[in-house]
């Protein structure tokens, strides 16, 4: 076989690859969106659901979901900088930084239901915390870190050595250049990492049922103090989020429109994710701009 055969099979090869991966996720999305769409209504997203009757909404639930996002995204990206930057710029190679890589690959291969295990004994358990938001949140944390450390770090190195030695040439300190040359020009790299964390938080199920519950109290949503039991804004109460109240209520729903609820459920899931990361995109984008000059 000539070079050229080769090479036009080859690209023929990617080509159908890629569109078999194409129509794959657009028949699942199409699907999704299909059946579910025509179920979303402004009472849908802002009514609390029901246990029993029909025209049940899912307002506290979705909530959850962006305050679930939040609080995870507070600690864990202020963390895997940190992780990351150390990682790219500051460990030795030996023995002691082979290992700590090793983990963070372990750590990142756990099914989620374990970590989400660990959570229940650790944090539901022995530190008494019961089934909280923030122990969810602590939990997502544990389970993103490994995505979003290797992110940072693999970013951070793939920006040019040039860059780093000519802030290292002008006298800037090692801080000064992370600070102001390498982190700006690894932006992209680092935004991405977010988004795909901030996906697996709105699809994650199995590590909140053991962490954050599958109830959520009575919200009063005129009440922003983060000190009472009804407030929504209160990291220690129970959250069920989106996520979890469709694996709920397919699981165990008793209401006569389960199947209306689960689809538009699932629509909004997908229309927030795709929203989010059209968003973080843009925003990480803007940054960029602003923080390069580009």
């Amino acid at each position: 076989m000539n070079a050229k055969l080769a090479d036009r099979m080859a690209t023929v090869i990617f080509y159908v690859i890629a569109g078999v991966i194409v129509a794959l996720l657009a028949g699942l999305f199409g699907y999704i969106l299909v059946n579910g769409v025509g179920n979303i209504s402004w009472k849908f997203i802002t009514s609390p659901p029901q246990s029993f009757q029909a025209g049940g909404g899912i307002g506290p639930q979705l909530f959850n979901s962006f305050y679930l996002l939040v609080l995870t995204m507070i600690i864990s990206i202020p963390l895997s900088l940190g992780a990351g930057i150390y990682m790219s710029e500051y460990a030795k190679k030996n023995v002691f930084t082979d290992i700590l890589r090793t983990v963070i690959e372990v750590l990142s291969s756990l099914p989620s239901i374990v970590v989400g295990l660990f959570g229940f004994l650790f944090f539901v358990i022995y530190m008494g915390w019961g089934f909280s938001i923030l122990t969810g949140a602590l939990v997502l944390t544990i389970f993103n870190l490994p995505l979003m450390v290797s992110v940072v770090e693999t970013s951070l190195k793939g920006v040019s050595n040039a860059q780093r030695e000519a802030g290292l040439a002008l006298g800037v300190s090692k801080w000064e250049t992370i600070k102001k040359i390498l982190l700006p020009a690894a932006i992209p790299g680092i935004v991405t990492g977010i988004i795909l964390a901030s996906g697996r938080v709105f699809g994650e199920a199995a590590a909140l049922i053991y962490t954050a519950g599958m109830s959520t109290p009575i919200l009063d949503f005129s009440n922003w103090n983060p000190l009472s039991p009804t407030s929504p804004l209160n990291p220690m109460r129970p959250a069920e989020t989106l996520a979890v109240h469709i694996w709920k209520i397919n699981s165990e729903g008793l209401m006569p429109d389960v199947k209306e609820v689960s689809s538009g459920t699932s629509a909004l899931l997908i229309i927030l994710i795709l929203l989010f990361n059209l968003a973080a995109r843009w925003i990480g984008k803007l940054i960029y701009k602003r923080m390069t000059s580009s």
